[in-house]
């Protein structure tokens, strides 16, 4: 069966979030292996040198790079990366799913991903141009990666 692996930075602090995740992660089991690794996030002084920033970015970096499981395509979700369609999302992991054994999708932390994890990945993917808490980002990435597994099975979710 197909994995998918979501490599996120921090862990989830509102139920609300917890309880979503949850359930897009209870439905995309009918699809794929699913799992949700969390790496923990870099702590920053409360004004933080680009020095710093980039230090813990790097160190972040190094935490996914060391968790990202060998042959899974990897996808970085960064503000720069391409916006997709749903249904072009679908095909996308429908190609993923011939050429590898799994996807790997990457969320940073609040400061963002550092430079080698966007490097290393295949893809590097935009949920939006406007921001949104990376913890929400994760919720938001679950539900698109059920709808997108939906739409190339021909469920009725998608409408």
């Amino acid at each position: 069966m197909f994995g998918v692996t979501v490599l996120a930075v921090g862990r989830l602090g509102e139920k609300y979030l917890a309880d979503g995740c949850a359930e897009y992660l209870k439905r995309l089991g009918a699809y794929c292996k699913v799992q949700v690794i969390e790496i923990p996030e870099f702590r920053l002084p409360d004004r933080p040198s680009e020095a710093d920033i980039e230090r813990g970015l790097r160190q972040e970096g190094e935490a996914i790079l060391a968790r990202l499981p060998r042959g899974y395509t990897a996808a970085a979700l960064c503000i720069e990366g391409r916006q997709l369609t749903s249904p072009v999302l679908a095909r996308t992991l429908d190609c993923w799913m011939l050429e590898s054994s799994g996807a790997a999708f990457i969320i940073g932390g609040s400061w963002g991903l550092s430079s080698e994890v966007k490097r290393r990945s295949q893809l590097r993917l935009s949920l939006s141009e406007m921001t949104f808490p990376h913890q929400l980002a994760r919720l938001m990435l679950l539900e698109q990666l059920y709808r997108a597994f939906n739409i190339s099975r021909g469920g009725k979710y998608h409408k």
